[in-house]
């Protein structure tokens, strides 16, 4: 057919409106043949034509989408002409189209498949023009939809010949459905549809990773090995298509606990995990912020947090944007339920609130919660099973490559303008300071700093800065030296003024039996260290009163050189009741299970139970509390070491004590005149004559004294004239032993 002027005229009836053709007399042109329609000399649209007794010779009639799309007018004269497709070039390979309700108020939220839809569509508009722009109506489901041609791909031509596909891609801007094309459904940007299936757009796909994001400026050291275990278990799922992700039956992870001791960077890393993905700002609650001295108004807090999340996913469904929530201080508001008695029970009512809207009923599956807390034994167990807070993360102290990492990042402004001086060594810092937490690190930082400003500044009757020496302003070694030693000391370390005051007069070797305690207790120190089978390692240093028990513990403990090292001393205990003692040593042994090298002195552990001969009487809670820290394993990974000291052998042996210690080693009074001398020698409190004459004394003789009790009275005696010192101390000496047998 040659071009002719035809008629525009309206769609006789609706079912021809949604087969996408133009409707024309069979007097005129066949169904099945397309054509063009010229509208203005430059405006020229493709039509693929179907026949109705309907329509009158000389019009062809337009659907409203249709006439919407051309800008034609019923009655419009137009100029119509055949229109044949080359085959070669103008199948449709993948077609993308953008799809919407036809009537808003017919929305539903029910999830349409867009493999069904897409081989429906295929089956109904098969061998038909479409062009890009190209407006249209689809019944799918017993529902319309308003579709608009995005994007048409031609064919690849080598596949057309029964060759191996090219792999080129060129887009086109008419071509012709056929029934091996692709078809992708891409919901319109304001639609509510939901779309499931593998032929939906690629764009669903955009990563949920925050494309600028890059790891290494984080400002998180040492947790290289958390952030993976926590991205390997949270995010994996949500960076796959979701397609695959459906097929797989996988459900995302809805919940991470952080939990470790404070300042290890478990609110740095949830800040950190909201700024890297591509969602929106997250919402950050402190656990006591929500509770409300209202009626309801705290489980009300925690409904309007997952307010926004509920109603985005009621409106787009799987294509709801990710909501994060981050709760600090978790152990603030999900205590335990039925713990605090006489409470109103608020605390309870929050619980249940929370673990409903995580994972309820109405389940969200566009939500992360993270929590936070350094008290995960608070938290009530349903909270933490599968489906609600999952994945449990330890954030705990960083080891030496993490606090190289650490320092770099808290020193590398200091760095970049040139304040830090050449001789600090980051790596040196980073073997000095074990066991300290990030945020001890900062603080180690932020006091060498001060040090070192505070050399710059003249204190007289007014504070000024001396200006010219400011410009010249450098961080040094020495002011992280000074820092290390007098202001900043780790919360989990070695407390030095707590053992040094025990060995405050130094170790006497006196003799063999003094050597073999230590050299044994070396031998329990590598083994802490190196053995893998037996992390946890209990010796008990028993001995008759004054030996020197605890001098020596602390020694062994000292020579460890391990990163924690607390002493477990009745001392601190005075007056506790039997529960507080109990949470006391309890709290020593947990703080030690956290350093990956620890040891603990429990000293003087008849007085740690109360125990008294006359009665007997003992504390049994205090006991059996023991008992059970005794043997404990720590957890794994990390190693113990446990130095008990008693004088009273007898008595832990019949509370079943001594079973509790993997081996026990006897610490001996000086019951020698030989070792005395040795012991006077060493001390070097008397003249080499007065020991002379003590030696005279005491030779062949058998003593018996404690290395402490001995000190006791060699000073005693010093504070006679020198005339009478050595009689003195003879006196005293013979006194001591009396009741057992001096000078036998």
């Amino acid at each position: 057919m040659a071009t002719r002027t035809m008629q525009a005229a309206r769609c006789p009836t609706d079912e021809l409106s949604l087969t996408n053709c133009a409707v024309v007399s069979e007097k005129d042109l066949q169904s099945g043949q397309h054509v063009t329609v010229r509208t203005t000399p430059a405006h020229k649209f493709v039509f693929t034509v179907k026949s109705h007794h309907s329509v009158l010779p000389g019009t062809i009639a337009f659907s409203l989408p249709q006439r919407k799309w051309a800008g034609l007018s019923i009655g419009q004269e137009i100029e119509v002409a055949n229109y044949n497709f080359d085959k070669s070039k103008q199948c449709i390979g993948a077609m993308t189209i953008e799809i919407d309700f036809l009537q808003k108020k017919s929305t539903d939220s029910s999830p349409y498949d867009s493999d069904k839809m897409a081989a429906e569509f295929i089956q109904h508009f098969n061998n038909q023009g479409f062009t890009v722009g190209q407006q249209l109506v689809f019944s799918f489901c017993d529902k319309l939809f308003g579709l608009v041609i995005k994007n048409i791909e031609a064919m690849d031509s080598s596949i057309l010949k029964g060759e191996p596909a090219s792999g080129k891609k060129q887009k086109i801007e008419i071509g012709l459905l056929v029934g091996n094309s692709q078809v992708i459904f891409e919901k319109s940007e304001s639609s509510s549809i939901s779309l499931v299936g593998k032929a939906k757009t690629k764009e669903a796909r955009q990563t949920i990773i925050n494309p600028d994001w890059n790891f290494e400026k984080m400002g998180i050291g040492g947790l290289d090995k958390e952030f993976s275990g926590i991205f390997r278990r949270a995010f994996a799922s949500r960076v796959f298509p979701p397609d695959i992700v459906e097929q797989m039956g996988c459900k995302h992870v809805k919940g991470i606990l952080l939990f470790g001791p404070p300042g290890c960077g478990k609110t740095l890393m949830a800040r950190q995990i909201g700024k890297m993905l591509n969602a929106r700002e997250p919402k950050i609650v402190n656990g006591p912020e929500i509770l409300n001295k209202y009626v309801g108004e705290s489980e009300a807090n925690i409904r309007k947090l997952f307010a926004d999340a509920e109603e985005e996913q009621k409106r787009l469904g799987a294509n709801s944007g990710l909501h994060i929530i981050i709760f600090d201080e978790l152990d603030a508001i999900c205590k335990q339920r039925g713990t605090s008695s006489g409470s109103t029970g608020v605390h309870d009512t929050v619980v249940n609130q929370l673990l409903s809207k995580i994972d309820g009923v109405e389940q969200l599956n566009n939500i992360l919660v993270i929590g936070m807390t350094n008290r995960p034994d608070l938290i009530d167990e349903a909270l933490m099973r599968p489906g609600r807070f999952e994945v449990k993360m330890e954030i705990g102290l960083p080891d030496e490559k993490g606090r190289v990492q650490i320092l770099n990042i808290h020193t590398a402004k200091m760095r970049e303008f040139n304040l830090l001086s050449g001789d600090v060594d980051v790596k040196e810092l980073a073997a000095d300071t074990k066991n300290y937490s990030g945020a001890e690190l900062e603080g180690l930082v932020r006091a060498a700093q001060s040090t070192a400003m505070n050399r710059h500044i003249k204190a007289t009757s007014t504070v000024e800065v001396d200006m010219e020496r400011a410009e010249k302003l450098q961080v040094t070694r020495t002011d992280f030296m000074a820092s290390l030693n007098n202001d900043i000391k780790p919360a989990f370390g070695t407390n030095q003024e707590d053992y040094s005051s025990y060995i405050m007069n130094g170790i006497i070797k006196w003799g063999d039996p003094v050597t073999r305690v230590l050299e044994d207790g070396e031998l329990l120190v590598q083994q802490t260290k190196n053995s893998d089978r037996t992390p946890l390692v209990s010796v008990l240093l028993e001995g008759p009163p004054h030996s020197g028990k605890t001098a020596l513990a602390a020694k062994i403990s000292e020579d460890s050189q391990f990163p924690f090292i607390k002493i477990c001393s009745p001392d601190k205990m005075i007056g506790y009741s039997e529960i507080s003692k109990c949470q006391a040593i309890k709290k020593v042994f947990d703080d030690a299970y956290k350093s990956q090298l620890s040891c603990v002195v429990v000293d003087d552990i008849e007085r740690l139970l109360d125990y008294v001969p006359i009665g007997p009487r003992f504390s049994n809670l205090v006991l059996q509390a023991l008992l059970v820290l005794l043997k404990k394993t720590p957890p794994h990974g990390r190693k113990l070491l446990i130095i008990g000291t008693t004088s009273r052998k007898d008595v832990l042996q019949e509370m079943e004590m001594l079973d509790a210690f993997s081996t026990t080693i006897h610490v001996q009074n000086i019951s020698s005149g030989d070792h005395l001398v040795e012991a006077l020698e060493l001390l070097g409190s008397f003249t080499d004559a007065e020991r002379t004459t003590i030696a005279q004394h005491v030779k062949g003789k058998r003593v018996w004294i404690g290395i402490k009790k001995l000190l006791m009275l060699i000073e005693m005696s010093l504070q006679m004239d020198q005339a009478y010192r050595v009689s003195k101390f003879l006196s005293l000496l013979k006194d001591e032993g009396a009741d057992r047998g001096f000078y036998e």
